[in-house]
């Protein structure tokens, strides 16, 4: 029996700790807030729609560690609700070296994935 409903998948830091849900297309920290978006082509989105890096198979988020060329900015989709991460979450998968030139995000750069009412480029309440 196949269920084709959606379903909840950790993402993993190279260090091994699960620090982002991805419930499709949407991206939670740990605590279950909103922190971006994934497209049909694996690319990861900030909840600004800034381009934030890619999913890969072993479920990390990496991006090349010079970055002068970034992908467009996007519409994100509409804010979802709260998420409520599991209790317990499976053992990460083996993960390939990552080269010089790619980041782990959630290890390196977490701050790239943050909430909607934190962030640098996020809009002035005045």
């Amino acid at each position: 029996m196949s269920s084709t409903q959606p379903r909840l998948i950790p993402l993993y830091s190279t260090s091994g700790d699960a620090d982002a849900f991805l419930f499709y297309p949407y991206l939670f920290n740990r605590t279950g807030e909103w922190i971006g978006f994934v497209t049909s082509k694996r690319e990861v989105y900030s909840v600004l729609g800034e381009f934030v890096g890619l999913l890969t198979d072993d479920r990390r988020i990496i991006r090349k560690r010079s970055t002068s060329t970034l992908l467009p900015r996007l519409t994100p989709p509409p804010p979802p609700t709260k998420m409520y991460p599991p209790a317990t979450i499976p053992l990460p998968p083996m993960m390939s070296e990552l080269s010089h030139s790619m980041v782990d995000v959630l290890l390196e750069a977490p701050w790239l994935l943050h909430t909607l009412d934190t962030g640098e480029n996020r809009e002035d309440i005045d």
